[in-house]
C-alpha cells in the first residue's frame, strides 16, 4: 500500500509546483502571524505593527487560497495527475474551508475596525472570529508540520529545482504577494495611526497626558 510521501515522490512536476508553491505560502502566512501574535501582547502600542503585519498578510491569504483553489479544482474536475496524487486526509479537507472562512473573516473584520474605528460590533466580530481561527489554524498548522518546511524550500535547492519547473514562475508569485502586501501595509499605517490618536495611545506607548506634559 503507497503512503503519501510515496505519492508525492512521483508526482506529476505541475502537482509539485503547486504543493511546493502552496507550502511556501503557508510558511510565510506562518511566520507573520506569529510576530501578528506577538504584537496581541500590547496591542494598544503596536496597533501600528499589528496592521501593519495584517495588511501584509492579506496578499499571501489571497494567493495562497488560490493556490489550494487550484488543487481543488482540478481534483474534482477528475485532472488525472492531481486525482493520482490523491487528496488530503479526510480531517484535513473539512478544516480547510473552516481554516479558510475564518481566516477571512478575521482579516476583513480587522480591516473594518481599523477603518470603520466607531462601529464596536466589527472590533466584537474580530476578536469573536480571532478564537475561532486561532483553534482551526492550530489544527491545521499540525496536520502540514511534516510537509511544509520541506515544500517551502525545496526550490532553492538547484538539485531539486529539476523536479518540478517553474521556479521562476512560483518565485514571481512569491515576489507579487511581497509587493502587493507591502503597499497594503503602508497605507494601513495611516489608518493605525489614526486609531490610536482617537484612543489616546501614540505609537510609542505612551499615554496622551503623558506626551502633552
Amino acid at each position: 500500500m503507497d503512503t503519501r510521501s510515496d505519492r508525492d515522490s512521483i508526482a506529476p512536476a505541475n502537482v509539485t509546483g503547486n504543493a511546493r508553491l502552496t507550502g511556501t505560502l503557508g510558511a510565510v502566512i506562518f511566520v507573520l502571524l506569529f510576530f501578528e501574535g506577538l504584537t496581541i501582547l500590547r496591542v494598544q502600542s503596536l496597533m501600528w505593527l499589528h496592521a501593519f503585519l495584517g495588511m501584509l498578510l492579506v496578499a499571501f491569504v489571497v494567493a495562497k487560497i488560490a493556490s489550494t483553489s487550484y488543487r481543488f479544482a482540478r481534483y474534482y474536475l477528475g485532472q488525472r495527475e492531481y486525482v493520482t496524487k490523491g487528496a488530503p486526509p479526510a480531517f484535513l479537507r473539512l478544516l480547510g474551508p473552516v481554516v479558510t472562512v475564518t481566516t477571512i473573516g478575521v482579516l476583513a473584520t480587522g480591516i473594518g475596525a481599523l477603518i470603520a474605528r466607531d462601529i464596536p460590533w466589527l472590533r466584537f466580530a474580530h476578536k469573536a472570529s480571532f478564537v475561532v481561527w486561532f483553534a482551526a489554524m492550530t489544527l491545521h498548522v499540525l496536520g502540514h508540520v511534516r510537509e511544509t518546511p520541506a515544500l517551502a524550500f525545496a526550490d532553492w535547492r538547484r538539485a531539486r529545482r529539476r523536479e518540478a519547473p517553474g521556479a521562476p514562475a512560483r518565485l514571481a508569485v512569491l515576489m507579487l504577494a511581497v509587493v502587493t502586501g507591502l503597499v497594503l501595509a503602508v497605507l494601513s499605517l495611516h489608518w493605525a495611526h489614526q486609531w490610536q490618536h482617537e484612543r489616546g495611545a501614540p505609537p510609542n506607548g505612551r499615554p496622551a497626558s503623558a506626551v502633552a506634559s
